[in-house]
């Protein structure tokens, strides 16, 4: 099982990870969902759009290294901009990468679950 790992000051959060590794998942991504369970990945992605969504989420454009560019919540129906520097992109339902303390500058550890699938 894939898992995001957010440090911080005190425990580390470990957060489920859904990883959409195919173009046809990428497309796909949180469409036709009523949520998540933890967050999902999207690899090779630097904007999202959230059209025919259900719910609001929150993004966190990551770079090269995993480290987050920038967090945003987009409300249904949105477009995003595309980060320049985004390589991949994590989604999570509104509200809760604050809860696990993502925010600009963070490196966070992406372990997708074997010995030589780490870092996607």
């Amino acid at each position: 099982m894939a898992t995001l790992t957010v440090p911080g000051a005190g425990r580390p959060v470990v957060v489920p990870l859904e990883v959409a590794d195919s173009p046809r998942a990428r497309r796909r991504g949180l469409l036709g969902r009523d949520g998540v369970r933890g967050a999902l990945l999207l690899p090779r992605t630097s904007a999202v759009h959230t059209l025919g969504m259900r719910f609001a989420v929150d993004v966190a454009y990551l770079d090269r290294g995993s480290r987050v560019l920038a967090v945003r919540t987009m409300r249904p129906g949105r477009v995003g901009l595309p980060r320049l520097r985004a390589r991949r992109v994590v989604e999570a339902e509104a509200g809760a990468m604050a809860g696990w303390g993502v925010r600009a500058g963070v490196r966070l550890v992406v372990d997708l679950g074997g010995p030589d699938r780490n870092g996607a």
